[in-house]
């Protein structure tokens, strides 16, 4: 799949008044922007996470079903390979072959796969204990998990799979955190791509994947390249720092400025995570969120979809639910 999109802005600025445009067409309240309900082809890819093995590909139909069959469809799989041992890594079957072939099923599917690049991943190792494993990294101690990834995930169909490799890079969940040594976790993250476009029959894209906000680090001190990345993510939720969703856009290194990033260096955006958290049910949040997303044209986005952050399996949001479904209905 291509990553070519339609340019995504001409300044945050322009954007924010082209919301309040939306906004005020839609009917929602101020602060709340809104795109306008068109049809299929405007819409950008999107799903849910359900789950990383087969179970939450049993879940998927319930979660079309509960969007009405004659919505927009859900087009994006995501799964976590768990990262417990180099083992998760080198034989992700359990994980990728249950998605991968969901994906067949129908063209132009998107199959998203998260790929720890440090085991043991959770909980998070200490500093030293990371930085030293990053080094290694760096210095091509890991190659040949990667490549081994890489060859499993071809002969599993999922060639043209989006990997996210140390998602969530300048936060402190994860061992393959990059605070400890930035300049390690670039040239680990730079020889992980490297291995596995090695691999002959793939066709991978490779996300970065920051939280938004600084966090431990600036996710810009992070960034390995424009050749071994294709599309910057963002993990967004609902939650502090700040509590509009104006505050998410205009914080530092916050949604606006990964779209100035992304721009200035020629990529697409995406959200692999995004939801409810610290405030609760917030339907204006869903609509700012869905609004932001589809103006940025962005390759693809999933909601996660389990309490609090939920609108399917979660019933604690009702009215987010609502916004949620009634954004995919029929015009």
């Amino acid at each position: 799949m291509t990553t070519t999109r339609a340019p995504r802005r001409l300044g945050l600025a322009l954007l924010l008044v082209g919301l309040a445009v939306l906004t005020a067409c839609s009917g929602a309240a101020p602060g709340e922007p809104r795109m306008t309900r068109t049809n299929a082809e405007s819409r950008v890819p999107f799903g849910a996470f359900l789950g990383s093995d087969a179970a939450g590909v049993a879940a998927y139909p319930g979660f079309e079903a509960w969007l009405g069959t004659d919505s927009v469809a859900p087009s994006v799989g995501h799964t976590y390979l768990p990262g417990n041992s180099w083992r998760d890594i080198e034989i992700p079957d359990p994980y990728v072959r249950p998605w991968a072939d969901w994906a067949a099923q129908v063209p132009d599917r998107l199959l998203v796969v998260n790929v720890p690049m440090l085991t043991p991943n959770e909980p998070p190792l200490p500093d030293d204990a990371v930085r030293g494993l990053l080094e290694q990294g760096a210095a091509g101690r890991f190659d040949s998990h990667f490549q081994l990834l890489a060859q499993r995930l071809v002969t599993l169909g999922a060639s043209r799979a989006i990997l996210i490799p140390g998602w969530e890079m300048n936060g402190i969940s994860y061992t393959h955190r990059c605070e400890p040594d930035p300049e390690a976790w670039k040239e680990y993250f730079r020889r992980i791509v490297g291995v596995m476009r090695s691999v002959p029959g793939q066709q991978f894209q490779f996300n970065f994947n920051s939280t938004r906000g600084t966090d431990a680090i600036p996710w810009t001190e992070c960034y390995p390249g424009d050749d071994v990345v294709d599309m910057l993510g963002m993990d967004t939720y609902d939650q502090p720092p700040g509590q509009t969703f104006d505050d998410y856009v205009r914080q530092p290194l916050g949604l606006g400025e990964q779209v100035d990033f992304a721009q200035a260096h020629g990529k697409p955006v995406s959200f692999p995570e995004w939801g409810l958290l610290r405030y609760g049910d917030r339907p204006e949040y869903v609509r700012a969120m869905l609004a932001w997303m589809e103006s940025q044209n962005a390759v693809f986005h999933t909601i996660t979809d389990y309490c609090p952050s939920g609108v399917w399996e979660c019933t604690q949001n009702p009215a987010s639910s609502q916004e949620y479904r009634s954004h995919y209905a029929p015009s």
